[in-house]
């Protein structure tokens, strides 16, 4: 291998195996785009690294279970789409609604907005999808209450008509993340803000 190759397997085995997909762009401190992705390349058919996608690679992890590498994680293959274009991404509200208990819903597929196109993204041996969202939704990406937000958006208005939606966040949510929504507070619609006010106060909308 040349002396980028060895490069990137050592970025890459410090990350961890099956915990970290990269781009070409993660490597251009270590040379020019032509010699990153020509490295790359090599890696790839010397099986050293698995393509996962359009200029998508990990270094996988074998699997007990299966006695082969196993799936691609897809939350790291997410944030290397949005360090390779340039955008941010964030969980469906389908998504951060039922990690933080407020349903039972799943997504078929896996489901994201972005600040950057809607399209389909083809990762491992299936697809995800990025749908475009405003700057009021994108306003945010980067919040520790992103979350929260991202849930109560998807449920919609009845939300803040059931109490058990503020008492289900007031248990689960940790004083930082509670802290982080009343400070954003303003930015959340109007039928969502008691909801906020209530989880930062330690009681349900209702109390």
């Amino acid at each position: 291998m040349t002396g980028i190759a060895d490069k990137i397997m050592r970025r890459a085995r410090s990350r961890g195996r099956g915990r970290w997909v990269c781009a070409a762009k993660d490597f251009l401190d270590l040379g020019g785009r032509a010699a990153v992705d020509q490295a790359l390349s090599r890696l790839m058919k010397a099986g050293k690294l698995r393509r996962v996608g359009r200029g998508l690679y990990d270094l996988p992890r074998m699997s007990r279970i299966l006695g082969s590498p196993a799936p691609v994680d897809i939350d790291a293959a997410v944030a290397a789409v949005a360090r390779r274009d340039s955008i941010r991404i964030m969980p469906d509200g389908m998504v951060a609604a039922n990690q933080l208990g407020l349903t039972n819903a799943v997504p078929a597929r896996a489901s994201f907005i972005t600040d950057g196109a809607t399209r389909t993204v083809k990762i491992g041996g299936g697809t995800i999808r990025l749908r475009h969202a405003g700057p009021g939704v994108m306003h945010w990406a980067g919040k520790r209450s992103a979350p929260v937000f991202l849930a109560l958006r998807w449920l919609g208005r009845r939300a803040g008509q059931d109490p058990r939606v503020a008492a289900i966040l007031c248990r689960r949510l940790p004083d930082d993340v509670k802290r982080d929504l009343s400070r954003h507070s303003r930015h959340l619609p109007g039928w969502a803000a008691p909801i906020a006010r209530a989880v930062a106060g330690g009681r349900t909308a209702a109390a």
